[in-house]
C-alpha cells in the first residue's frame, strides 16, 4: 500500500470515528472535524515528529496546538489512533468526568493535550509562546497550530501575528481551516475576512495556500511550509476545505458546524465512509 493510499484510509476511518463519537454523545462538532481530517492525519501520521510516550514539555519534539478546540472529535481520534491512549476511550467522548471533554482540557491529564483550547482566538498566542520558548531553549523542532477562519475575527489573533513577525518566530507554522463557514453562517455574511492572503502577508508572514481535502496536496503543502520556515518569518498555510467533507449531506454548509446526526443520518454517513482500520 503506498503512503498516500494508507493515509487516505486512515483519514476515512477517523471520519467514521468522528460521526460515531458525536452521535454517541448527542452533541459535538462534526463539520469542521470532518473537513480537517486529511490535514491532521497527514501531520500526525507522516510529517510531525512526536512521541505517544507523552511528555508535557515536548522537548525535542514538534508540538501541535488545536486553537479551534471545538473540533476535538478529530483531535481525539487522531491521538488515539496514534497510540496516545486506548481507542476504546473514544466511547467516553463528552461524558461527565471523561478525559475527552467537548473542548481539549489538561486537568484530567489526557496524553497529547498540552493546553486547554476552544476559547477562540487564544490558541495561536499559546503556540507563539511555545515556539518562542523552543527557540530560547535551543530546541530546533517546530510548533504547528490550527485555527478556524471564523476564529480570525478575534482581535487577539492579529496581536499574535504582529508579535510573531516582529520577533521573527520562524519555527511556527500556522494552518487556517479556510472553509468559509462558521456557527452562524458563511463568513462573508457574519464578518467578511476579505483578502486573507494579503492580510497575512501584510502582517509579515510567509504565506501559502493548499487544498486541505487532497491528501497529496496536504503533504506537499506541509513540506513547502517547512522549507519556508527558519528564514526569519513565521509561516501560514491557508487551507481550503469543505466543512463536513466525506459525508455528502454535511458538506459545504454551516448547519453541521455543531449538531449531532440522528440514527438514520449516522447510518447514511457510515455508508459513505468505508471501515478501514476497525471501529472503536
Amino acid at each position: 500500500m503506498d503512503k498516500i493510499d494508507q493515509l487516505q484510509k486512515t483519514a476515512t476511518q477517523i471520519r467514521r470515528d468522528i460521526v460515531r463519537m458525536v452521535y454517541n454523545a448527542s452533541s459535538g462538532h462534526p463539520g469542521g472535524s470532518l473537513g480537517c481530517a486529511d490535514f491532521l492525519t497527514a501531520l500526525y501520521f507522516s510529517r510531525m515528529k512526536h512521541n505517544p510516550a507523552f511528555q508535557m514539555d515536548g522537548k525535542g519534539e514538534d508540538v501541535f496546538v488545536l486553537s479551534n478546540g471545538h473540533i476535538s472529535p478529530l483531535f481525539y481520534s487522531v491521538l488515539a489512533r496514534s497510540g496516545y491512549f486506548e481507542l476504546d476511550e473514544l466511547k467516553t467522548f463528552r461524558e461527565i468526568d471523561s478525559r475527552l471533554q467537548g473542548h481539549p482540557a489538561t486537568h484530567e491529564g489526557l496524553p497529547g493535550v498540552r493546553v486547554a483550547t476552544g476559547s477562540l482566538g487564544q490558541g495561536l498566542s499559546v503556540a507563539v509562546g511555545i515556539a518562542l520558548s523552543k527557540r530560547l531553549a535551543g530546541d530546533d523542532r517546530y510548533v504547528y497550530a490550527l485555527t478556524g477562519d471564523g476564529e480570525l475575527q478575534e482581535g487577539q489573533i492579529w496581536e499574535a501575528l504582529m508579535f510573531s513577525a516582529h520577533h521573527k518566530i520562524d519555527n511556527l507554522i500556522v494552518t487556517v481551516d479556510w472553509n468559509g463557514q462558521q456557527i452562524d453562517g458563511p463568513n462573508d455574511e457574519v464578518i467578511s475576512l476579505g483578502d486573507l492572503r494579503a492580510k497575512w502577508e501584510a502582517f509579515g508572514w510567509e504565506t501559502l495556500e493548499m487544498n486541505g481535502n487532497d491528501m497529496a496536496e496536504v503533504l506537499s503543502g506541509l513540506d513547502d511550509a517547512k522549507k519556508r520556515a527558519g528564514n526569519g518569518k513565521p509561516v501560514c498555510i491557508l487551507m481550503k476545505t469543505e466543512m463536513g467533507f466525506g459525508v455528502d449531506f454535511m458538506t459545504g454548509t454551516h448547519k453541521w458546524h455543531g449538531i449531532a446526526p440522528n440514527k438514520e443520518q449516522l447510518d447514511i454517513a457510515l455508508g459513505q465512509l468505508e471501515e478501514t482500520l476497525g471501529d472503536f
